[in-house]
Protein backbone atom coordinates (compact mmCIF):
# COMPACT_ATOMS: atom_id res chain seq x y z
CA UNK A 1 0.00 0.00 0.00
CA UNK A 2 1.31 3.46 -0.92
CA UNK A 3 1.50 5.95 1.92
CA UNK A 4 1.62 9.71 1.79
CA UNK A 5 5.25 10.86 2.25
CA UNK A 6 6.17 13.24 5.02
CA UNK A 7 7.27 16.75 4.08
CA UNK A 8 10.94 16.65 3.09
CA UNK A 9 10.93 13.07 1.78
CA UNK A 10 11.25 14.28 -1.80
CA UNK A 11 13.99 16.78 -0.93
CA UNK A 12 15.89 14.00 0.81
CA UNK A 13 15.74 11.88 -2.31
CA UNK A 14 14.70 8.78 -0.40
CA UNK A 15 12.24 8.24 2.43
CA UNK A 16 10.91 4.78 1.53
CA UNK A 17 8.09 6.00 -0.71
CA UNK A 18 7.46 3.75 -3.72
CA UNK A 19 6.63 6.63 -6.04
CA UNK A 20 8.64 7.97 -8.94
CA UNK A 21 10.93 10.94 -8.31
CA UNK A 22 10.74 13.24 -11.34
CA UNK A 23 12.84 16.36 -11.97
CA UNK A 24 12.88 18.97 -14.74
CA UNK A 25 16.05 21.06 -14.89
CA UNK A 26 17.37 23.68 -17.29
CA UNK A 27 21.08 23.06 -16.78
CA UNK A 28 22.43 26.31 -18.26
CA UNK A 29 24.81 25.28 -21.03
CA UNK A 30 28.41 24.66 -20.05
CA UNK A 31 30.78 27.56 -20.57
CA UNK A 32 34.02 28.71 -19.01
CA UNK A 33 33.63 32.33 -20.09
CA UNK A 34 32.20 34.92 -17.74
CA UNK A 35 30.89 34.30 -14.23
CA UNK A 36 29.43 30.98 -13.08
CA UNK A 37 31.59 28.68 -15.24
CA UNK A 38 30.63 25.03 -15.54
CA UNK A 39 33.80 23.98 -13.70
CA UNK A 40 32.44 25.77 -10.61
CA UNK A 41 28.83 24.73 -11.08
CA UNK A 42 29.51 21.06 -11.77
CA UNK A 43 30.37 20.05 -8.16
CA UNK A 44 27.21 21.76 -6.92
CA UNK A 45 25.17 20.01 -9.61
CA UNK A 46 26.72 16.69 -8.60
CA UNK A 47 25.81 17.09 -4.96
CA UNK A 48 22.30 18.24 -5.78
CA UNK A 49 21.62 15.23 -8.00
CA UNK A 50 23.16 12.80 -5.53
CA UNK A 51 21.02 14.28 -2.78
CA UNK A 52 17.79 14.10 -4.79
CA UNK A 53 18.44 10.85 -6.72
CA UNK A 54 15.71 11.41 -9.33
CA UNK A 55 14.42 8.34 -11.14
CA UNK A 56 13.62 10.52 -14.15
CA UNK A 57 15.37 13.77 -15.08
CA UNK A 58 14.32 15.88 -18.07
CA UNK A 59 17.07 18.38 -18.89
CA UNK A 60 17.29 21.42 -21.12
CA UNK A 61 20.28 23.28 -22.60
CA UNK A 62 22.84 20.59 -21.83
CA UNK A 63 25.79 20.33 -24.22
CA UNK A 64 27.22 16.93 -25.06
CA UNK A 65 30.33 17.19 -22.91
CA UNK A 66 28.30 18.61 -20.05
CA UNK A 67 25.81 15.73 -20.28
CA UNK A 68 28.70 13.28 -20.22
CA UNK A 69 29.98 14.99 -17.08
CA UNK A 70 26.57 14.62 -15.45
CA UNK A 71 26.32 10.98 -16.54
CA UNK A 72 29.73 10.31 -14.98
CA UNK A 73 28.77 12.11 -11.78
CA UNK A 74 25.43 10.30 -11.48
CA UNK A 75 27.17 6.93 -11.73
CA UNK A 76 26.64 3.60 -13.42
CA UNK A 77 23.03 3.09 -12.35
CA UNK A 78 21.96 5.97 -14.61
CA UNK A 79 21.66 6.16 -18.38
CA UNK A 80 20.45 8.88 -20.74
CA UNK A 81 19.04 9.42 -24.19
CA UNK A 82 19.00 12.46 -26.41
CA UNK A 83 20.19 14.18 -29.57
CA UNK A 84 21.60 17.63 -30.23
CA UNK A 85 19.09 19.99 -31.76
CA UNK A 86 21.17 20.17 -34.97
CA UNK A 87 21.64 16.41 -34.99
CA UNK A 88 24.16 14.07 -33.40
CA UNK A 89 26.08 15.70 -30.58
CA UNK A 90 25.87 19.25 -31.94
CA UNK A 91 24.43 22.12 -29.93
CA UNK A 92 22.05 21.81 -26.96
CA UNK A 93 20.03 18.72 -26.03
CA UNK A 94 16.69 18.01 -24.40
CA UNK A 95 18.24 14.93 -22.84
CA UNK A 96 16.40 12.55 -20.52
CA UNK A 97 18.33 10.80 -17.74
CA UNK A 98 16.85 7.80 -15.96
CA UNK A 99 17.70 5.42 -13.15
CA UNK A 100 18.20 2.18 -15.10
CA UNK A 101 17.66 0.08 -11.98
CA UNK A 102 14.11 1.46 -11.83
CA UNK A 103 13.17 2.33 -15.42
CA UNK A 104 13.62 0.45 -18.69
CA UNK A 105 13.25 2.40 -21.97
CA UNK A 106 11.20 0.55 -24.57
CA UNK A 107 11.14 3.17 -27.33
CA UNK A 108 12.32 6.72 -27.85
CA UNK A 109 12.62 9.36 -30.56
CA UNK A 110 12.89 13.08 -31.18
CA UNK A 111 10.98 15.66 -33.18
CA UNK A 112 11.58 19.30 -34.03
CA UNK A 113 9.19 22.09 -33.15
CA UNK A 114 8.43 23.23 -36.67
CA UNK A 115 6.17 22.55 -39.65
CA UNK A 116 8.60 19.74 -40.55
CA UNK A 117 9.02 17.95 -37.21
CA UNK A 118 10.93 15.01 -38.69
CA UNK A 119 13.53 17.28 -40.28
CA UNK A 120 16.55 17.57 -37.99
CA UNK A 121 17.41 21.16 -37.17
CA UNK A 122 14.25 22.64 -38.68
CA UNK A 123 12.72 25.93 -37.49
CA UNK A 124 9.81 27.47 -39.39
CA UNK A 125 7.84 29.58 -36.90
CA UNK A 126 10.06 32.66 -36.65
CA UNK A 127 12.33 31.34 -33.93
CA UNK A 128 16.03 31.74 -34.67
CA UNK A 129 17.06 29.06 -32.17
CA UNK A 130 16.11 25.52 -33.15
CA UNK A 131 13.73 23.88 -30.68
CA UNK A 132 12.90 20.21 -30.24
CA UNK A 133 11.38 17.54 -28.02
CA UNK A 134 12.65 14.15 -26.88
CA UNK A 135 10.15 11.45 -25.90
CA UNK A 136 10.34 7.90 -24.61
CA UNK A 137 8.18 5.05 -23.41
CA UNK A 138 9.41 3.50 -20.18
CA UNK A 139 8.49 0.47 -18.13
CA UNK A 140 8.75 0.77 -14.35
CA UNK A 141 10.75 -2.28 -13.25
CA UNK A 142 9.26 -2.06 -9.75
CA UNK A 143 5.59 -1.96 -10.70
CA UNK A 144 5.53 -3.18 -14.29
CA UNK A 145 3.61 -0.06 -15.35
CA UNK A 146 4.44 1.62 -18.65
CA UNK A 147 4.27 5.34 -19.36
CA UNK A 148 5.31 8.02 -21.83
CA UNK A 149 7.75 10.87 -21.11
CA UNK A 150 8.23 14.00 -23.21
CA UNK A 151 10.87 16.63 -22.49
CA UNK A 152 11.14 19.96 -24.29
CA UNK A 153 12.40 23.55 -24.26
CA UNK A 154 10.22 26.20 -25.92
CA UNK A 155 11.47 29.37 -27.55
CA UNK A 156 12.44 32.26 -25.30
CA UNK A 157 11.41 35.08 -27.67
CA UNK A 158 8.54 34.24 -30.03
CA UNK A 159 5.08 33.66 -28.59
CA UNK A 160 3.80 32.42 -31.95
CA UNK A 161 6.50 29.73 -32.01
CA UNK A 162 5.63 28.73 -28.44
CA UNK A 163 1.94 28.40 -29.24
CA UNK A 164 2.59 26.37 -32.38
CA UNK A 165 5.01 24.23 -30.37
CA UNK A 166 2.37 23.55 -27.73
CA UNK A 167 -0.09 22.50 -30.44
CA UNK A 168 2.44 20.12 -31.96
CA UNK A 169 3.52 18.65 -28.63
CA UNK A 170 -0.03 18.00 -27.46
CA UNK A 171 -0.78 16.23 -30.73
CA UNK A 172 2.23 13.93 -30.30
CA UNK A 173 2.29 13.11 -26.60
CA UNK A 174 2.26 9.37 -27.23
CA UNK A 175 0.69 6.93 -29.63
CA UNK A 176 -1.10 5.00 -26.88
CA UNK A 177 -3.53 7.31 -25.04
CA UNK A 178 -4.17 4.64 -22.42
CA UNK A 179 -0.67 5.05 -21.01
CA UNK A 180 0.07 7.79 -18.46
CA UNK A 181 2.13 10.76 -19.63
CA UNK A 182 4.76 12.86 -17.91
CA UNK A 183 5.87 16.10 -19.60
CA UNK A 184 8.92 18.03 -18.40
CA UNK A 185 10.31 21.24 -19.78
CA UNK A 186 11.31 24.86 -19.74
CA UNK A 187 8.31 26.54 -21.38
CA UNK A 188 9.59 30.11 -21.08
CA UNK A 189 6.17 31.44 -20.05
CA UNK A 190 4.60 31.70 -16.59
CA UNK A 191 2.15 29.05 -15.45
CA UNK A 192 -1.49 30.22 -15.38
CA UNK A 193 -0.70 33.40 -17.29
CA UNK A 194 -0.11 32.41 -20.90
CA UNK A 195 -2.05 30.62 -23.67
CA UNK A 196 0.76 28.07 -23.94
CA UNK A 197 0.03 26.86 -20.41
CA UNK A 198 -3.70 26.67 -21.14
CA UNK A 199 -3.09 24.73 -24.36
CA UNK A 200 -0.77 22.23 -22.71
CA UNK A 201 -3.37 21.44 -20.07
CA UNK A 202 -6.53 21.51 -22.18
CA UNK A 203 -5.38 20.19 -25.56
CA UNK A 204 -2.93 17.81 -23.92
CA UNK A 205 -5.41 16.65 -21.25
CA UNK A 206 -2.71 17.24 -18.64
CA UNK A 207 -2.51 18.59 -15.09
CA UNK A 208 0.20 20.67 -13.46
CA UNK A 209 1.87 18.69 -10.67
CA UNK A 210 2.41 21.92 -8.74
CA UNK A 211 -1.35 22.43 -8.52
CA UNK A 212 -2.37 18.79 -8.17
CA UNK A 213 0.19 17.87 -5.49
CA UNK A 214 -1.09 16.80 -2.09
CA UNK A 215 1.79 18.80 -0.60
CA UNK A 216 4.18 21.36 -2.02
CA UNK A 217 7.13 23.41 -0.90
CA UNK A 218 7.52 27.19 -1.17
CA UNK A 219 7.15 28.73 -4.61
CA UNK A 220 9.99 30.66 -6.25
CA UNK A 221 10.58 32.00 -9.73
CA UNK A 222 12.22 29.04 -11.45
CA UNK A 223 14.54 31.30 -13.48
CA UNK A 224 16.75 33.36 -11.19
CA UNK A 225 19.64 34.33 -13.47
CA UNK A 226 22.04 34.14 -10.49
CA UNK A 227 20.20 37.00 -8.84
CA UNK A 228 18.35 36.86 -5.49
CA UNK A 229 15.53 34.33 -5.47
CA UNK A 230 11.99 35.65 -5.97
CA UNK A 231 9.40 34.12 -3.59
CA UNK A 232 6.03 33.46 -5.28
CA UNK A 233 7.64 34.27 -8.63
CA UNK A 234 6.83 32.89 -12.06
CA UNK A 235 7.09 29.17 -12.69
CA UNK A 236 8.32 28.81 -16.28
CA UNK A 237 9.62 25.25 -15.72
CA UNK A 238 6.86 22.66 -15.27
CA UNK A 239 6.17 18.98 -14.71
CA UNK A 240 2.81 18.03 -16.22
CA UNK A 241 1.12 14.64 -16.07
CA UNK A 242 -2.00 12.78 -17.08
CA UNK A 243 -4.83 13.32 -14.58
CA UNK A 244 -4.59 9.66 -13.55
CA UNK A 245 -1.07 10.24 -12.19
CA UNK A 246 -1.11 11.06 -8.50
CA UNK A 247 1.32 13.69 -7.27
CA UNK A 248 2.24 13.36 -3.61
CA UNK A 249 4.59 16.32 -3.36
CA UNK A 250 6.01 19.07 -5.57
CA UNK A 251 9.15 21.10 -4.89
CA UNK A 252 11.16 23.95 -6.37
CA UNK A 253 14.66 23.12 -5.22
CA UNK A 254 16.82 26.06 -4.06
CA UNK A 255 19.99 24.07 -3.35
CA UNK A 256 23.21 26.07 -3.53
CA UNK A 257 26.61 26.06 -1.85
CA UNK A 258 28.25 29.27 -0.65
CA UNK A 259 25.96 31.22 -2.93
CA UNK A 260 26.91 29.09 -5.95
CA UNK A 261 23.92 27.65 -7.81
CA UNK A 262 24.25 24.71 -10.22
CA UNK A 263 22.29 26.62 -12.91
CA UNK A 264 20.50 29.88 -13.60
CA UNK A 265 17.23 27.94 -13.20
CA UNK A 266 15.94 26.10 -10.15
CA UNK A 267 15.01 22.46 -10.71
CA UNK A 268 11.37 21.52 -10.23
CA UNK A 269 10.53 18.13 -8.72
CA UNK A 270 7.52 15.91 -8.19
CA UNK A 271 6.96 12.64 -6.38
CA UNK A 272 4.31 10.76 -8.35
CA UNK A 273 2.46 7.46 -8.58
CA UNK A 274 1.48 6.23 -12.02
Amino acid sequence: MTTNPRPGDLAGGHGGHGGLRVMSFNLRFASETGPHPWSERRPVMRRLLHRQAPHLLGTQEGLYGQLRDIAHDLGSRYAWLGMGRHGGSRDEFTAVFYDATRLAPEEYDHFWLSDTPSLIGSATWGNVIVRMATWARFADRRTGKRFHVLNTHLDHVHQYARERSADLITSRLGPDPALPRIVTGDFNVPAHRNPVYTAMLTKGALVDTWDSAAERGPQYATFHGYRPLVPDGDRIDWILTSPSVRTWRAEINTFSENGNFPSDHLPVQALVDL
